[in-house]
């Protein structure tokens, strides 16, 4: 078990890389290009199973916003798609390969373009900072840890526990509040993008007011995947303090 516990550590070891963006390592085995890949087939699901808005004007405010977006993100080389989706809920979401796509919910939650630009600015963010790629990689290793220990300890009320218990922890003990870290990183891009692009950055702030006056799901922040609005409120306003915006 220690020789392959080894292997894996270096394995992992050799994925890890500096990203600028972030201003620290990054862990990543998976490639940009099946990335890519799946962003294109969620892509196409999507357009499959969701309604598109045939709002031409709200189409054409996330094409016009969505783009300085993603040029002042560094994403401007290729074309990128652009649609609105018909569905209450206020969210959005930018898949590589190059795809935005905003719901008709978010549409009338936001006041303006700066507080669309902060949306599509967060999603950006995840795309620059290469989230999909840590995440999947983070899952990929701790399950491969998971399956070593499982292997090594047989069929003992051991592996028993590691089977119950091995998951759970790597979920809250890493992989959730790694996703927490994530989300504020792409808040923090986000700003920096919409500040580029010639938005106003404080609307970011005032975005996630609004979010969390329209109340949302209780789930305790240690079980979360996202900050709590009061979290990611008071981390922005310091962000933008500190960047003097």
């Amino acid at each position: 078990m220690r020789s392959a516990l080894l292997v894996l550590a270096a394995f992992t070891l050799s994925a890890c890389a500096y990203n600028p963006e972030l201003g620290r390592q990054q862990m990543t085995i998976v490639d940009d290009a099946s990335l890519a890949k799946a962003g294109e087939q969620a892509w196409s699901q999507a357009l499959a199973t969701s309604k598109v808005s045939p709002n031409r004007a709200a189409n054409a405010r996330v094409r016009a916003v969505g783009q300085r977006v993603v040029d002042a993100a560094g994403l401007g080389q290729r074309p990128w798609d652009y649609a609105v989706f018909e569905d209450a809920a206020p969210n959005a979401f930018v898949l590589p390969g190059g795809h935005v796509g905003v719901t008709t919910g978010l549409l009338k939650l936001v006041d303006n373009d700066d507080q669309l630009a902060a949306v599509i600015g967060h999603e950006a963010g995840h795309v620059v900072a290469r989230h999909a790629a840590e995440r999947q990689s983070q899952n990929l290793t701790s399950s491969l840890v998971l399956g070593v220990l499982g292997a090594a300890a047989g069929s003992s009320d051991a592996a028993r526990a590691i089977s119950s218990y091995g998951g759970a922890g790597a979920k809250y003990g890493f992989l959730l509040p790694f996703s927490r870290k994530q989300e504020l990183e792409a808040d923090r891009l986000g700003v920096d993008f919409m500040q580029r692009a010639g938005y106003r950055p404080r609307e970011a702030v005032i975005l996630w007011r609004h979010m969390q006056a329209s109340g949302g799901p209780n789930t305790p922040q240690f079980a979360s995947t996202h900050p709590s609005d009061a979290a990611r409120i008071q981390a922005l306003e310091a962000y933008i303090v500190q960047r003097g915006w």
